[in-house]
């Protein structure tokens, strides 16, 4: 098989990050007075996912990433809500949210048979760390790597190198990046010079421009690309 290496991205690829969004957003809109609407969840989801896009543009730090995207959400809909106050309590709330995709703990056991399983991730150490430990990939990833620890965001070749110093025995040729954000983990994988999967269960349109080297829709085809001989 041609990998050894598979770089699994975790939000929106194994793990349901709006989820856990959804549910720590609600709930701290309903303890700060405000009705926990799906209008008003969904906004907040699109606000923070466009702030994220600036994160790996660099048009924004992560600091103020944190803050502002409470502070878009309640001036957008006139609460009078200290948006810093907000964030903290929210970030808490977060961390206690961690779910599997169904299906996600099976392919990684099967792969972690064969594969060395490592999770890159964009986000805040403490709250990554406080999800992860809510599910039981830990038994099948030989390590976790945040960018909050790294210092730099996906896709920065920079986050890939320094993730590539800390696996033994890295090879490019070897390396599989699986994630679903064409952003993040395929231009991050591209730039850095490795095989990229697009995982695409939502059936997005794929860019013709993007060299992109596999595109699954489903966790049985990312097992097929990744186990098959000629890989």
């Amino acid at each position: 098989m041609k990998y050894d290496v598979i770089l699994f991205d975790a939000d929106g690829t194994l793990m349901d990050f709006h989820r856990g969004e959804s549910e720590a957003v609600r709930m701290k809109m309903a303890e700060m007075g405000i009705e926990p609407t799906d209008e008003l969840a969904s906004e907040y989801s699109k606000i923070n996912e466009s702030l994220w896009k600036m994160l790996e543009r660099k048009e924004i730090t992560k600091p103020e990433l944190l803050v502002r995207r409470f502070e878009i959400f309640c001036e957008r809909f006139g609460f009078s809500v200290d948006a810093e106050k907000m964030a903290r309590s929210y970030e808490n709330a977060l961390s206690q949210k961690g779910y599997l995709f169904d299906g996600a703990e099976e392919l990684c056991s099967k792969l972690s048979e064969s594969f060395s399983l490592y999770i890159v991730t964009n986000g805040v150490e403490r709250i990554q760390k406080g999800r992860f430990s809510h599910v039981p990939l830990h038994k099948y990833v030989k390590d976790v790597f945040i960018s909050g620890v790294i210092g730099h965001e996906k896709p920065d070749v920079r986050y890939f190198e320094a993730v590539a110093q800390k696996i033994p025995n890295f090879d490019k040729k070897r390396a599989l990046i699986v994630g679903d954000s064409l952003s993040a983990d395929i231009a991050g994988g591209i730039n850095f010079g490795i095989d990229t999967c697009f995982y695409n269960p939502q059936g997005k349109s794929v860019p013709s421009d993007m060299d992109i080297t596999y595109v699954a829709s489903s966790y049985s085809d990312v097992y097929d690309i990744i186990t098959r001989e000629d890989a």
